[in-house]
């Protein structure tokens, strides 16, 4: 017989009319929850197979009365859209690289190195977290505008390398790998460098895995600071493109907008789908301790 996980309530305990009342607020609570999570999703989506008098009608339809696919193709030719997917694909390579070899060797060195001042540089790096992000801007800004790295895609990638969040969850996790695998290597000669790959990294894939979803995701939805740093098509990301060339611009008919924001929405959505696992067990075993 296979065994079955006791939930929180039991099967005694939902005959208790309290409990179900409580049970079955919690379930409207996550259906509605649900509902406005989806809906916008949906109504972009039938919007883009609506003809554009149908979009701009009044009241508007959830469903379309007559079917459109045209929508799709004129959004995709439209502006060329494999060169900005393949600008954002070339951000988040450099984004993750940067992620693996800096946040990586950092967070290795405050775990397993005994470095001077350690625990202070670990509680500088906590201390960051409080800090709002957008007062970063101006001086990354400033600092990339000085290094000549303005409409290049270092511009991503050496920033990248200074998140604190990323570098405390990767601490997090060295610290829970076992001390003896690191004295077993270094008794085989092993340099401190070869203990990083050889040991921590192979080790480390569910949590690389988890940040890569994050930096994905960055990469792919952030459009603010692209538009800052970036000044040619030939460099800039999607979400940059989108909101230069869709959303800003009053030529182009609302259900071709809509079917080209379904294109760009759909891919993140399906590879958090795809990946949600890596976040949940990434985020349980590197949890950030104080």
């Amino acid at each position: 017989m296979k065994h079955q996980e006791r939930g929180i309530l039991s099967r005694y305990d939902l005959h208790k009319t309290p409990n179900r009342i409580a049970y079955g607020l919690m379930l409207l609570v996550i259906i509605a929850m649900v509902a406005s999570m989806l809906y916008p999703i949906l109504v972009t989506l039938f919007n883009g197979l609506k003809s554009n008098a149908e979009v701009n009608s009044f009241p508007p339809h959830f469903l379309p009365e007559h079917w459109t696919f045209d929508t799709f193709g004129k959004g995709w030719r439209y502006i060329d859209l494999p060169m900005f997917f393949r600008n954002t694909l070339i951000i988040f390579a450099g984004n993750m690289a940067v992620t693996v070899l800096v946040l990586g060797l950092a967070a290795f060195s405050l775990s397993r190195l005994n470095i001077p001042y350690g625990r202070g540089i670990h509680f500088f790096f906590l201390a960051a977290l409080f800090i709002p992000p957008t007062t970063y801007i101006v001086p990354n800004f400033v600092n990339l505008k000085d290094l000549g790295m303005l409409n290049t895609f270092q511009a991503f990638w050496l920033p990248a390398g200074a998140n604190a969040f990323f570098l405390l969850l990767l601490k997090s996790f060295f610290d829970g790998i076992s001390h003896e695998l690191f004295e077993a290597g270094r008794i085989d000669g092993a340099s401190d460098f070869r203990l990083f790959a050889g040991i921590a990294l192979p080790l480390s894939v569910p949590i690389f895995s988890t940040l890569a979803i994050f930096v994905f995701s960055t990469a792919w939805n952030d459009w603010f600071w692209p538009s800052l740093v970036m000044h040619t098509d030939q460099k800039r990301p999607l979400a940059t493109a989108i909101y230069q060339y869709v959303i800003n611009v009053r030529r182009l008919d609302t259900n071709v907008k809509f079917a080209m924001l379904t294109m760009v929405m759909l891919p993140p959505i399906l590879v958090f789908l795809l990946f949600q696992r890596f976040i949940i067990r990434g985020l349980h075993m590197g949890g950030v301790k104080g």
